[in-house]
């Protein structure tokens, strides 16, 4: 039909582009709505067939990350239970590939072919030396040279197709390097590199955590731990994260940063101690426990992670196997939205802290959901309304 009605293949990087197939019916039905359901059915073959692609690709991601030389995610399925950042980044790659060659699927050819070619030559190749050390082996283990014909015919036919294929390869190199195989030469052998980098980060960790885990527990009794609560101002925010830290500990000292300096950063204070007080002293002291600590300590440089830091660090000068827990209220905003309506300093710190913290140090986080109903409000709740009289009418 294509040399009936002179169709040939156009140039895709012209105005007015059509594949053959599109040309083809075309000519044959015209462009009314069969010409839409011929070509649109097309496009679901070919997304069926991408689908080859999606399936596999992130199967040979969770196998190279299983041996280490990916990172760890690539191996792990997602929620529906299929590799999902290995579909990811294909997908992201592709787009990538399609964005940088304008959409022109041409120019792509090169490097599909080199890819293809490359596959089979090491396929072909590692096939060839299975067979290669599989007689070499035999013939140590008896002691002189036996023939083996079958395993002789598979290395013939892998290395003519190792052969064939690798002189495949050269010459589509050299004869499409310039059209985009070069790519694919630059990027094999840094992709290469980046794995053996990547297997080798995780060996390090292994050695590292590994080195000296078969001894025993070292167990000695020690003073109660040191429990921090960094507070922003006395709330029910800051009441939980409190009491959750007398549970710990007896030995708690809140901490509240201050930027500000005149009046008003002393009658936040004053107001503070006055709250810390009445809400937080007392009702400690009526239970037998140590009353817990407050600091108001000035920041200079308006941050909370350098103070916090600080009096860990005293901490450990005067106790240094003495274990420390920093308890971290947080403010969970269930909306969607509600993550960028906040400074979520606590965060910030609680990444800080586990890389600059040492080793002796334990991080608490105690979530506060909004729209949380309080004890008073729920026991308002269950309380029936009260009846309202009949005045009649």
């Amino acid at each position: 039909m294509a040399r009936g009605y002179g169709i040939m293949a156009m140039d895709q990087t012209k105005d007015g582009y059509q594949s053959v197939l599109s040309q083809i019916v075309g000519a044959v039905y015209g462009h009314g709505w069969l010409y839409y359901v011929t070509v649109g059915s097309v496009l679901a073959v070919l997304c069926l067939s991408a689908n080859t692609s999606f399936v596999d690709f992130p199967r040979l991601c969770h196998l190279v990350a299983q041996d280490g030389f990916l990172p760890k995610p690539f191996a792990v399925p997602g929620r529906r239970l299929v590799y999902s950042v290995g579909i990811l980044f294909l997908t992201v790659g592709a787009g990538g590939l399609l964005i940088v060659f304008g959409g022109i699927t041409d120019r792509l050819i090169p490097l599909f072919a080199v890819g293809a070619f490359l596959s089979f030559t090491l396929s072909q190749t590692g096939m060839a030396m299975h067979w290669w050390r599989k007689l070499r082996d035999t013939s140590d283990a008896k002691g002189k040279q036996e023939p083996n014909g079958a395993s002789r015919t598979k290395l013939a036919i892998n290395g003519l197709g190792a052969a064939a294929t690798g002189t495949a390869l050269c010459v589509i190199l050299a004869a499409k390097f310039m059209e985009g195989a070069w790519l694919t030469v630059a990027v094999v052998p840094c992709t290469i590199l980046l794995l053996r980098a990547v297997r080798r980060y995780y060996d390090e960790i292994d050695r590292q955590v590994l080195q000296g885990s078969q001894r025993r527990l070292a167990i000695r009794r020690s003073n109660a731990h040191l429990v921090i609560v960094p507070i922003k101002r006395w709330d029910r925010v800051a009441r939980k994260a409190v009491e959750y830290a007398l549970h710990l500990s007896p030995d708690v000292t809140a901490l509240h940063l201050t930027a500000l300096n005149g009046p008003e950063s002393e009658d936040k204070g004053v107001k503070l101690r006055a709250e810390w007080r009445e809400f937080a002293e007392c009702p400690a002291v009526r239970a037998g426990l140590p009353p817990p600590r407050l600091q108001i300590v000035h920041s200079e440089f308006r941050s909370i992670v350098a103070p916090v830091l600080r009096a860990i660090e005293d901490a450990r000068t005067q106790d240094p196997d003495r274990p420390i827990t920093v308890v971290l209220p947080e403010l969970v905003e269930g909306r969607w939205w509600g993550y960028l309506m906040h400074a979520n300093r606590e965060r910030r710190l609680r990444t800080r802290l586990l890389r600059n913290g040492g080793h002796n140090l334990a991080l608490s986080s105690v979530p506060w959901q909004l729209d949380q109903t309080s004890p008073e409000e729920a026991i308002a709740l269950e309380e029936p309304a009260p009846a309202v009289a009949d005045k009649g009418g």
